[in-house]
């Protein structure tokens, strides 16, 4: 693998340079592109030379034989991990980012940072949150049709979730009304993740006061809603990623959205994010994921008070995306919502 103290500092500077133009402008750059910049300061001539022993290296290539080069994958992890200038945030970028978290219900507030997110950087934002962390405030079983059963839940935090769940065919009303005056007794406050062994176990040693119906929903419920997912995906600015892009990116586009539907596989990938401070950056095929489609992840994880980090926020793109304004974005906004989490 190629390291940095390989590389002369002339040939860093070429390199470094040639990589900002390519994240800036998404074409192959030349020589005689560089050699009109005046901090580098030498030959076309010489810049071809450099530029080709880069190419050795494996940290360029070139699209077809008469164009300009372009950073490889390792190119640009060198870029990111060595030779990037990482911007500062503007006043109005800051003001921006925190005039969005202001709502007192997470679910609004994770929802505004997901849409300021994808509008600052262009591109389409993710953000995974953990389901079950706030305890219970109220549960509730409402006929919904033959066989089915909404759940309305009122989390502490006020978010409000809404579920349809089987039910037996014969289920009356009054089963209904006692399986959730049945849970809304025990819950005391905690999440139902957290209470539902308890529950279970009441049930099933018949020590619960409940008809048979009842009982049966309140397993049968606790089971399927506690049981399900523990995280929430909030996708934004899918449209981003078809605009201002090159023809031939349309098919990698394509297999973009197409690999944000797999839900389970998403989470997975932006949860690794968590594993640790700071931001991370997958580029390409460093995740098996989006390796097709050729994109970038730019992610970061978040915390409640405890500093437990309680979900990921970030953003997803073409790995031409600008890494040095984006990585300051995420950074500060999953700092102002850890903060706003307080």
């Amino acid at each position: 693998m190629t390291l940095l103290q390989d590389i002369d500092a002339r040939s860093r500077e070429i390199f470094r340079r040639l990589v900002e133009t390519y994240l800036s402008t998404g074409e192959p750059v030349g020589s005689r592109t560089l050699s009109n910049d005046e901090a580098i300061g030498v030959s076309a001539a010489t810049i071809r030379n450099v530029m080709a022993d880069l190419t050795d290296l494996g940290l360029l290539h070139s699209p077809h034989a008469s164009a300009g080069r372009m950073p490889t994958e390792t190119g640009l992890r060198l870029f990111v991990d060595g030779l990037m200038q990482v911007g500062e945030l503007s006043e109005e970028e800051r003001r921006a980012i925190e005039r969005e978290a202001r709502s007192d219900n997470v679910e609004s507030l994770l929802q505004d940072a997901a849409a300021r997110l994808s509008g600052l950087t262009q591109t389409a934002s993710l953000i995974v949150t953990q389901k079950a962390d706030a305890p219970l405030r109220h549960i509730e079983f409402i006929a919904a049709g033959p066989g089915q059963a909404l759940v309305i839940m009122v989390f502490e935090d006020g978010r409000v979730e809404n579920r349809v769940i089987e039910t037996p065919s014969d289920m009356p009303v009054s089963a209904l009304t006692m399986a959730g005056n049945y849970l809304n007794a025990r819950l005391g406050g905690r999440s139902l993740s957290e209470a539902r062994a308890k529950i279970l176990e009441e049930v099933r040693s018949n020590r619960a006061e409940l008809d048979a119906l009842a009982a049966r929903l309140v397993e049968d419920g606790v089971a399927d809603i506690a049981g399900g997912d523990d995280w929430t995906l909030i996708v934004r600015g899918r449209g981003h990623l078809i605009e201002d892009g090159p023809a031939q990116d349309l098919e990698r586009v394509r297999m973009l959205l197409n690999d944000l539907e797999r839900k389970s596989e998403v989470v997975e990938l932006l949860t690794a994010a968590g594993d640790g401070e700071g931001v991370k950056v997958f580029i390409g095929s460093e995740n098996r994921l989006f390796s097709l489609s050729g994109s970038s992840i730019i992610a970061a994880p978040y915390r409640d008070e405890n500093r437990k980090i309680v979900g990921v926020l970030g953003v997803i793109g073409p790995t031409r995306l600008n890494y040095a304004k984006v990585v300051p974005i995420v950074d500060y906004t999953a700092e102002v919502l850890s903060r706003m989490l307080k």
